[in-house]
Formats: C-alpha cells, structure tokens, sequence
C-alpha cells in the first residue's frame, strides 16, 4: 500500500492555482474559501477561512494561506480602496503561529511579509508570467535565480503580467483602462491558460490565480522538511 500523503489546508483557495502545485509535489489538499469555487478541483469547504483554521487547523499537517492581497497590490491604485479591503496578512499569520503547524503564507509584492521570505516569479519555472509572489513560512525555504526581465514586455490584464503581450501604452494607463472595462489587447484566454500552466479556470479566475508551479516547487521543499522530522 502506499503510504497517505499529508494532508495539506488551503486557505482562501480560490480557484486552485496554489493547490494543484501542492497536489503534484505530493500533498492530499482541501480548499476553504467564503466564495463557492465549482472549478476548484479537488474537496473544498465553504467558510471563513480563518473561523475555519481557528477550529480545524489542528487536523492537518501543513497549513497554506493566501489572504487577500488588494490592500497592497500595485493595481489596486486608489488609496481609499486599499484602506477600505481587509488586511488579513496578520491576523492570519497569528492564527497559523498559534496552531502550531508547518505553514506558508504567499502574497503580492508591497505586502508587509517577514523574513525570510522567497519571491518567486514565472520565468524561474520557464512560464511565460510574470506574476511575482512573496512566500513566508515557518520553514526555511530555499531561493531560486531568477532570469533577468530584459527584453521582456509586461503587460495586464486584470492582476495578471504576462511577458511577451501587451500594447505600448504604460503600466498605470493599461491597467486604468481594464479598470474602466475597455479591451486590453493582453491575448486570448488559452494564450493566458498556456502561459500559467493552467487549464479548468475562468479567465477571472486566471486573473488571479498563482501558477502551479509556484507552490510545486515550495511544496516539495516543505514535504522534505516534514519527511526529516518523522
């Protein structure tokens, strides 16, 4: 027989992008999230992340989170708006210290993370993203070089940066123009899917997805880590 994967808590889930990169390094993983995700591929629960930790976190042995990040993303510009979105980073991390669980936190750049922390961008995985996370954890997580953006186009759609697509228009401009509803010219939602390496998403839902890859390659680091406890 072989042996039971760990089992992996996803918090603020989403659509899956963070939980499919911890299936494939090895995990058993459930989603929790406020919202219903019926693309999420695998068991998810429908609650407040943190009311759900706070209760339930005991019963696994990793514990991931990703809360919202509109209150230090760049693309949330209006600084009203930023104030008026939840900033749950520390309350999280507080709950995740006291349960007492091996644990990762992934957010954007600009958000208050603790070191030390590894940013992790697409083009260390070969995708064709941008998409620069920071990723916090209990455990000591290992860098990767990261290749140079020269010659590389950024462009948006919605939270999304994508190398290689995008108008000649600014970063600011392109960005108050999708705000506005108007065509971004950023490509077509299966140019999106191949270059994030995911394929059961909305395109809303790809607009906010971190790839795979991602958290394959913290997973396995983070599996290592509980094999050598054992």
């Amino acid at each position: 027989m072989k042996p039971a994967r760990p089992k992996l808590l996803d918090l603020f889930c989403g659509s899956g992008g963070c939980s499919v990169g911890y299936h494939r390094a090895g995990f058993d993983v459930t989603g929790v999230d406020s919202a219903s995700m019926p693309r999420y591929p695998f068991e998810s629960i429908r609650a407040d992340a943190l009311e759900y930790v706070a209760e339930f976190g005991c019963l696994y042995d990793v514990i991931h989170a990703s809360p919202p990040c509109q209150a230090y993303s760049r693309v949330t510009f209006c600084r009203a708006v930023r104030k008026a979105k939840p900033d749950l980073l520390g309350p999280t991390r507080d709950l995740l210290v006291a349960i007492g669980k091996p644990w990762v936190i992934e957010n954007v750049t600009g958000a208050p993370v603790q070191m030390p922390a590894i940013q992790l961008c697409g083009l260390m995985f070969g995708l064709k993203v941008f998409r620069h996370r920071w990723f916090e954890s209990s455990e000591l997580l290992t860098p990767i070089h990261h290749p140079s953006h020269r010659g590389k186009y950024i462009g948006i759609d919605g939270y999304a940066c994508v190398a290689g697509h995008g108008g000649g228009s600014s970063y600011r401009e392109r960005a108050r123009r999708i705000a506005a509803g108007q065509k971004s010219g950023m490509g077509s939602k299966a140019e999106w899917e191949a270059a994030m390496g995911i394929d059961w998403m909305t395109r809303h839902g790809l607009s906010q997805a971190i790839p795979p890859a991602y958290c394959n390659y913290v997973g396995r680091q983070i599996l290592r880590t509980l094999e050598n406890t054992v």
